[in-house]
């Protein structure tokens, strides 16, 4: 209570310690404003004290802790709807002579509200943060030296509100981020560990995601031994959690059909109407799937939007650009798939897939890096083997860019026909 001398007293300066120190030293919101509402009540002699926050999305002022029942009401209602407005001290000695006073919450809790203090809490730069009330004064109404020790402790709970709200926004993206890179660790986990060491092939494979989840995925499905062995590259339109589940999804799908013995064509039907089914208007995934012979040494490709694909003719040293065999998956129900020729591999030659998250790189001038410089790249490197060839991309695409990041995920399939030695 204020000293005869009509300025706080020790009491008051105690309360005002005490409430820092609990600013301090807890992070706990709620119970920070309890220690300053009942700072309010004991200090000012008042029966009750409330602190509204301020919920900008509703519009609404709602009681975080509170003397009483909990309350929410528009911002613009009642006096303490007028105080958010104003942002200035509502002083009310009698609230029954006072029109812009609503009884409805004395009328539904039977509490008689006889005078109130109403004190805006604003950020820094004036930011509405919420409301305080103080109700019933004991011995009289509030006078100005109630107003000067309520804005002091109304300042402090806005700092308290504004560090809570900042503390909760950081727990919410820890465990985003948290969320996110276990996303990431599961979909990095279904990439093959181990690509199988075929009979007169090499195969390299790699994705990188834009962000901590990727909508580009890869699959080789097969082992040292196997006489077949199905590749899969696709591309969901857009990055992030949504398009890593639908080619996780895509993925499966492929994986089941590689363990039932399907054909292509069939495996890639089925999976453009499930597609359709599952996928949000508008969404689509771009994909190649690949079998690859080892005994005939030939590549059945089939592109569903994917392209262009680049195939190295080592006997000519020259380069060819196919293109999709067919619209994206998850377009339309009814996909129209005729399935190209086989492509019979020799000595030296080479096939690459290659996401769109390659050729559309950019530099700082805003430039691709382009089919085209993928294609040097490649020609460059096309003695070495198909490990060699991926490493040659990367390490062009990340010169190229520097320091510019990833706008979307990177990808790429290599698989190249072993030469064989004379020695052999």
């Amino acid at each position: 209570m204020p000293d005869p001398a009509g300025k706080p007293g020790d009491d008051v300066v105690r309360r005002m310690l005490e409430v820092a120190r609990h600013l301090s030293a807890s992070a706990n919101l709620r119970q920070i404003l309890s220690v300053i509402i009942n700072a309010m009540r004991d200090t000012l002699g008042a029966e009750r004290a409330t602190v509204f926050e301020y919920d900008p999305d509703r519009q609404e002022l709602v009681s975080t802790v509170a003397h009483g029942s909990d309350i929410r009401i528009p911002a613009d209602s009642g006096l303490a709807g007028q105080c958010a407005q104003q942002r200035s001290i509502i002083n009310v000695p009698d609230a029954y002579q006072d029109d812009r006073f609503d009884q409805s919450t004395d009328a539904r809790t039977g509490y008689r509200t006889r005078s109130i203090l109403t004190v805006p809490l604003l950020d820094d730069d004036q930011t509405l943060i919420g409301v305080t009330q103080v109700l019933n004064k004991i011995g009289g109404p509030f006078d100005n030296d109630d107003e000067e020790i309520a804005l002091g402790l109304a300042s402090l709970a806005a700092v308290a509100i504004r560090r809570g709200r900042l503390l909760e926004d950081q727990l919410v993206r820890e465990k985003l981020q948290r969320d996110l890179q276990l996303a990431r660790q599961i979909q990095q986990s279904t990439f093959p560990k181990k690509l199988p060491a075929l009979r007169g092939f090499e195969i390299a494979a790699w994705s990188e995601p834009a962000e901590e989840t990727g909508g580009d995925a890869y699959d080789v499905i097969g082992d040292d031994d196997s006489d077949r062995v199905l590749l899969l590259l696709a591309d969901a339109s857009g990055h992030g959690i949504g398009p890593a589940l639908a080619v996780t999804q895509l993925r499966a799908m492929l994986r089941m059909a590689a363990r039932i013995g399907a054909s292509l064509p069939i495996v890639a039907a089925h999976i453009n109407q499930q597609l359709c089914d599952d996928l949000p208007t508008g969404k689509f995934i771009t994909a190649w799937m690949g079998e690859l012979n080892v005994a005939d040494r030939t590549l059945q490709s089939f592109s569903a939007g994917q392209g262009p694909l680049l195939r190295y003719d080592a006997a000519l040293d020259t380069f060819e650009r196919l293109h999709g065999d067919a619209l994206p998956f998850g377009v339309v129900n009814e996909l129209e798939i005729t399935m190209p020729p086989p492509i019979r591999m020799a000595e030296g030659d080479i096939f690459a897939v290659v996401s769109d998250g390659i050729f559309e790189a950019m530099d700082d001038r805003g430039r691709e890096f382009s089919a085209d410089r993928t294609i040097e790249v490649i020609h460059a490197c096309r003695d070495g083997s198909a490990q060699a060839i991926l490493a040659g991309i990367r390490e062009a695409v990340a010169a190229f860019c520097g320091d510019v990041a990833a706008a979307d995920d990177r990808t790429a399939i290599i698989i190249k026909r072993e030469r064989v030695s004379c020695g052999r």
